[in-house]
């Protein structure tokens, strides 16, 4: 199971950071990938740790904004959102796969975890 929480409303300029707690996976190498949706709009790919910190990914609008940490002992992984704008606002989705493979990670179809979704909001 996953449950993502600390989205709010921030100023653009402000940060927020999202944590995505596991729990019951078998793996100890699953993939944790963050996406997020506006209404209306297709779920989109935001970031993904790769098999605990194998390798971590971004999308080009969050590249250089948004960093991934994680905290092992909680089974935590933790994005970092600095820099906000107006267009991040979004329901955002943490994900997790025990067996997704590299050249797959930005598909929602790869992976099997979902937890709630947490609505961050950035006012102009």
């Amino acid at each position: 199971q996953l449950q993502a929480f600390g989205g709010g409303l921030v100023q653009a300029g402000g940060s927020l950071r999202l944590s995505c707690a596991a729990s019951g996976l078998s793996s100890r190498t699953y993939t944790t990938a963050w996406f997020r949706q506006v209404p209306g709009k297709e779920r989109e790919f935001v970031a993904v740790d790769f098999r605990r910190g194998s390798t971590t990914d971004f999308a080009a609008s969050v590249k250089g904004r948004f960093t991934l940490s994680r905290d092992n002992a909680k089974n935590t992984v933790y994005l970092q959102m600095n820099s906000l704008k107006p267009e991040d606002t979004a329901v955002y989705y943490c994900a997790a796969s025990e067996r997704v493979i590299l050249s797959t990670v930005y598909r929602e179809s790869s992976y099997a975890y979902w937890g709630q979704g947490t609505l961050v909001t950035v006012s102009s």
